[in-house]
């Protein structure tokens, strides 16, 4: 769910609906900003409720990968729900967002997580990594997640095993592999 330059259309560049800010336009980010558009404008959240963008960032075996969470909705001061987009088969990108919810959070997980291809969504429980409902219309309102908050639980995750093992599958998810079957070039840790 890494965008690495030279693999995408480029068409420009878009205003960020959420922020303003100027981004390269592709057809993935075309993608994302529906998805934001969507989460304010259909299911009821306030633009400041969405943080676009957050980053993870990994090395094992000497590779260095950026992980990025789209959307994380913040309510009641948690972050409750992150949001993936990538294209093509959702299932593939189940575990990557469970791994992702469960470190964002230094000290707890985050509860929820949506992946999405922009057409179809799946809503997933973090603690098990099932699957809640299915489809756009399976992402909770604003209302609908406020009423699910006192149920969700924001269960420590620090064990440093744990983590690792989250860490090591995100980055293996993550890692973006070139149509030629190497490595794409991607930045070193530290850089």
């Amino acid at each position: 769910m890494n965008d690495i330059p030279g693999h995408h259309l480029v068409y420009g560049t878009l205003t960020d609906y959420l922020t303003g800010e100027e981004l390269t336009d592709t057809d993935d980010e075309r993608f994302r900003q529906q998805l934001a558009r969507f989460m304010v404008e259909e299911k009821g959240y306030e633009p400041g409720e969405l943080e676009p963008r957050l980053c993870l960032e990994t090395v094992f075996n000497k590779t260095y990968v950026k992980s990025t969470i789209d959307l994380t909705i913040r309510l009641d001061g948690k972050r409750v729900m992150i949001l993936r987009y990538g294209p093509g088969s959702l299932v593939t990108r189940e575990r990557s967002a469970v791994a992702a919810a469960r470190l964002l959070e230094p000290a707890c997980r985050i509860p929820l997580a949506v992946v999405t291809n922009g057409r179809d969504a799946e809503l997933l429980d973090t603690a098990t990594g099932g699957v809640l409902a299915r489809g756009m219309e399976g992402i909770p309102t604003r209302d609908q997640l406020l009423a699910m908050l006192p149920e969700l639980l924001f269960e420590p995750f620090t064990d440093p095993k744990r983590r690792e093992k989250e860490e090591r599958i995100l980055n293996a998810f993550d890692l973006q592999v070139c149509c030629r079957g190497m490595s794409c070039p991607t930045p070193q840790a530290g850089k």
